[in-house]
C-alpha cells in the first residue's frame, strides 16, 4: 500500500505527458484544451484553469476531488467515465479516452472530450493519471451538421431516385405530375409549390401546379420572349436558382406580385431539354430555403433531365392518344337517331395505352317497318389494325340490317364479309332487333356476353342468349348457323348491351364482373343517360387495358300501371334469302301461339308464306311481314264469352304499285294458285295502298268468336 504524504499539485501549471514538446501547454490553453494530474494513491487530482473552464468548475469550490472534477458530466456519462478509467487501470492499458455531455451551469448544453495516459511505477503498479479536458462542443456540432448534411443529402438522392423510378412509369403528361407531387415527396423535400410547364406554339403552357393554393391563373400561359423566369429557362437553357425573395423582386418584378402571397423564400427553375430542345421547365418554389449549395443544384439538374425525357415521352404519348382516339371515334356513329317508342344510350371509352385503341362499336340502325336493330361488337385485337377492321365490319353489317334481312342472316352474311376480308382477325357481336311498339326483341349472338335486362321494378336479369360462333370463324366452318333468341321488352324494361371492356377485372373471373355490372345497373338512376354515365364511372374503376363499350335500350312506358303484351310483330323478308319464309312461318306460329290461338297457326303460316312469295316474284324488292291482333268489330252472338272477340291481321307490304288479281289457272300451270289458297284459308282477305305501295292483307277469327265465312274479300 502506497505511503500515506499530504498532496500538493504539480509545479507546472498544465502537466505536459511525456515526450510533448514544452511549447505544448501554451497551444493547449490557447485551442481550449486543459490538463489535469491525478494521484491515485492520493485519490487528488489537479486541474488548470483551462481545464477548470472546460469542465465548468469554480476554482473556489474544487478541493481536488475527482468526484468534483466530473460534476458537471450528465450522471450517466459521469459513470461511464469511470467505468472507462476503471477497465484501464485494471487492464494495463496505457491511455484512455472518452467523450461525455456536460450541461453547464448557466443551462447550456455542451460536449466535453477527456483523454489520459496512465503512469506506472517499477512494479507496473498505476499510481498516476495525467490527462487533457477539450471542450468538443464546437467539434461535434461540426460533426453533427456534417452528418446533418450528409443526411440531407442521402435524403434528396433517395428522393430523386424514388421520383425517377415513379417517372419510369409515367405514360402520361398526368402520369408524370402524379410522380412529382405524389406520397408528400415535394414536401419531404421542403418544396412549397411546383410549376410543371409545357412549350407550346411559342409559349409555356403550366399544365400542372402541385397545390390548389398555389394555382396563379396569370402564369397559366407566358410567352417564351416574356419577363417570367420559367420563359428564361426555356429561351437561355440554363437553370436559374433564387435565394431570396428580395432577388426574385428585382430579377422578376413583373411576377413577383403573383409569387409573393405564397411565401417563398428561395426557387429553383429548371429546363426541361430533350433531345437537344426545350420541351418545358419546372419551377420549385422553397419556404425554408436561403441557399442552394453546389450538390443540391447538380442533384436537381439531374432531376430536370429524368423529368425531361418522361415529358417528351407523355407528350408523344398523349398526341398518339389524340389520335387514335379520333380515329375510333371516327368510325363509330356521330349520331343516335331517334326511335319512337324506345330510349337509346351509349358509351364509349377508349382504351389507357395508346396502343390499345381496340376495335370495340356499338351502332343502332333503323330497318323496316318500325323497328330498330341495335349491335355491339369486338373486334380481337388492341391496335389501329384492329380499329380498321372495326370500321369495316360495322359499315358492313350496318347495310346488311338497313336492307331489312332478318338477324339470323344480318350475321351470317357480316361473318362472311369478315372471313373474306385480308385479316385474321376475328370478332364476337350481339345483335338485337327491337320493335319498340310490340316490345319484340329477336336477339343473335355470336360469341359475345349476354345481354342484360332491368325490368321496370328495378330488378336485373341476365337474358340467356342461344350463341353461334365469333364472326370470321363460324365462315371457315361451312354455313353460319346462328339461332334467334326471341325475348320480350314489356314498356319501362331497360336492354343493355356490352362489350367485355366494361366487365373484366385484372385476376377476377368474367361472371364476378357481370354480377358487379348487374348490381350497378339495379342500384343506377332511373335517367337513361345518367344511368350511362353511372354504369361507366362504377365499371371505370379501376382502369383496364381494353376499350369498352355499352348500349342502353329502354321501351317507352305506357303509363297504365301493368305492361301489356305485345299485340304486334314485323319481320323484314329480304329478296334472295333462302331462309326468310321459314323465318317468317316461324314469326307467324310464335305469334298465335302466344295471343292463344294455336288452333289456326298453320293456316295463318301458309297464308303468310303464299303473300310473302307473291311480293317477292312480282316486285322488284323485298316485303315486310306485319301481324296484328284486333278486336273483332262485331263479335257473333254464340261467341262463348271467354273473353272478347279477336281476329288475326296479316298484312304483307311491298314497294309496287300494281294491285294483284285472283285466277284460275289450268291444270297445267305451275302458278296462279296462290290468292286462291289464301281465300280459302282466311276468313277475309284484301288490298290496301300504302305509301308508295301497297298491303295484301288478310284475317284469321278466333275460333271461340263467330266468324264470317272463309273466303270473304273485303275489297
Amino acid at each position: 500500500m502506497a505511503e500515506s504524504r499530504e498532496w500538493a499539485p504539480p509545479a507546472s501549471g498544465i502537466p505536459v505527458p511525456a515526450g510533448w514538446p514544452a511549447s505544448a501547454a501554451t497551444h493547449m490553453a490557447l485551442n481550449g484544451v486543459g490538463g489535469f494530474d491525478w494521484d491515485l494513491d492520493r485519490e487528488r487530482v489537479h486541474l488548470d484553469a483551462e481545464a477548470l473552464r472546460v469542465l465548468d468548475v469554480r476554482p473556489e469550490e474544487f478541493e481536488g476531488d475527482p468526484l468534483a472534477m466530473l460534476s458537471r458530466l450528465t450522471p450517466d456519462d459521469a459513470a461511464a467515465v469511470g467505468r472507462t478509467i476503471k477497465q484501464a487501470l485494471a487492464e494495463g492499458h496505457a491511455s484512455w479516452g472518452a467523450y461525455s455531455r456536460l450541461t453547464r451551469r448557466d443551462g447550456r448544453f455542451g460536449w466535453v472530450r477527456l483523454r489520459g495516459r496512465v503512469v506506472r511505477d517499477g512494479a507496473g503498479r498505476a499510481c498516476r493519471v495525467i490527462g487533457i479536458a477539450i471542450d468538443a462542443t464546437d467539434e461535434l456540432a461540426q460533426a453533427a451538421a456534417c452528418l446533418r448534411e450528409e443526411e440531407d443529402r442521402s435524403t434528396e438522392s433517395n428522393l430523386v431516385v424514388e421520383v425517377t423510378a415513379s417517372l419510369a412509369r409515367a405514360v402520361t403528361v398526368r402520369d408524370v405530375t402524379a410522380a412529382l407531387t405524389g406520397n408528400r415527396r415535394m414536401d419531404r423535400l421542403g418544396i412549397a409549390s411546383l410549376f410543371l410547364g409545357q412549350v407550346e406554339g411559342g409559349r409555356v403552357h403550366v399544365v400542372s401546379d402541385a397545390k390548389e393554393t398555389s394555382w396563379v391563373p396569370e402564369l397559366q400561359f407566358t410567352r417564351i420572349d416574356d419577363d417570367y423566369p420559367m420563359s428564361e429557362v426555356v429561351r437561355t437553357l440554363t437553370p436559374r436558382f433564387i435565394t431570396s425573395p428580395e432577388e426574385f423582386a428585382r430579377r422578376y418584378p413583373t411576377l413577383w406580385p403573383h409569387i409573393e402571397p405564397l411565401g417563398p423564400s428561395a426557387a429553383a427553375y429548371l429546363p426541361l431539354i430533350a433531345q437537344g430542345k426545350p420541351i418545358g421547365a419546372l419551377g420549385l418554389l422553397y419556404r425554408h430555403k436561403t441557399t442552394f449549395s453546389p450538390q443540391e443544384r447538380d442533384l436537381l439538374i439531374a432531376l430536370g433531365g429524368s423529368i425531361a425525357q418522361s415529358l417528351q415521352r407523355a407528350i408523344l404519348f398523349d398526341q398518339e392518344h389524340d389520335i387514335a382516339q379520333g380515329l375510333q371515334t371516327a368510325m363509330l356513329p356521330r349520331t343516335i337517331p331517334d326511335v319512337p317508342g324506345a330510349g337509346i344510350a351509349v358509351r364509349y371509352r377508349s382504351a389507357r395505352l395508346a396502343r390499345d385503341i381496340g376495335g370495340d362499336w356499338y351502332d343502332v340502325v333503323a330497318v323496316p317497318g318500325g323497328r330498330v336493330a341495335v349491335v355491339i361488337g369486338d373486334v380481337q385485337g388492341h391496335d389501329t389494325h384492329a380499329a380498321a377492321v372495326m370500321g369495316q365490319l360495322r359499315i358492313a353489317l350496318r347495310a346488311y340490317a338497313a336492307e331489312g334481312h332478318p338477324p339470323a342472316t344480318v350475321m351470317a352474311r357480316a361473318s362472311a364479309f369478315l372471313h373474306e376480308l385480308d385479316t385474321d382477325r376475328f370478332a364476337t357481336c350481339l345483335y338485337a332487333q327491337v320493335d319498340p311498339a310490340a316490345g319484340t326483341t329477336l336477339v343473335v349472338r355470336a360469341g359475345h356476353i349476354d345481354p342484360l335486362v332491368r325490368r321496370a321494378d328495378g330488378t336485373v336479369r341476365v337474358l340467356p342468349t342461344a350463341g353461334g360462333l365469333p364472326l370470321g370463324l363460324s365462315a371457315q366452318f361451312g354455313p353460319a348457323e346462328y339461332p334467334v333468341t326471341r325475348a320480350e321488352l314489356a314498356p319501362g324494361e331497360t336492354f343493355l348491351m356490352f362489350t367485355d371492356g366494361l366487365v373484366e377485372r385484372p385476376g377476377a373471373d368474367l361472371d364476378d364482373g357481370v354480377r358487379l355490372l348487374a348490381g350497378a345497373l339495379r342500384d343506377g338512376p332511373c335517367g337513361l343517360q345518367n344511368l350511362a354515365d353511372h354504369l361507366t364511372t362504377v365499371m371505370g374503376e379501376p382502369a383496364t387495358e381494353d376499350d369498352m363499350a355499352l348500349l342502353l335500350l329502354r321501351r317507352d312506358g305506357d303509363g297504365e300501371g301493368e305492361p301489356s303484351p305485345a299485340r304486334r310483330r314485323h319481320q323484314h323478308v329480304a329478296p334472295g334469302d333462302p331462309r326468310a319464309l321459314a323465318e317468317a312461318r316461324a314469326v307467324v306460329r310464335d305469334a298465335m301461339a302466344e295471343w292463344g290461338m294455336p288452333d289456326r297457326a298453320d293456316e295463318a303460316a301458309l297464308a303468310a308464306d303464299e303473300l310473302i312469295t307473291n311480293a317477292l316474284v312480282h316486285t322488284d324488292g323485298g316485303a315486310v311481314l306485319t301481324l296484328r291482333l284486333l278486336p273483332d268489330p262485331a263479335p257473333a252472338p254464340a261467341h262463348d264469352g271467354a273473353g272478347p272477340a279477336r281476329r288475326l291481321r296479316v298484312e304483307v307490304h311491298d314497294l309496287a304499285a300494281d294491285w294483284p288479281r285472283r285466277r284460275h289457272p289450268g291444270d297445267g300451270e305451275p302458278s296462279g294458285r296462290g290468292l286462291l289458297l289464301v281465300d280459302r284459308l282466311a276468313d277475309a282477305w284484301g288490298v290496301e295502298p300504302h305509301g308508295s305501295g301497297k298491303a295484301v292483307w288478310c284475317e284469321f277469327h278466333d275460333p271461340g268468336a263467330g266468324a264470317p265465312a272463309p273466303g270473304t274479300p273485303a275489297g
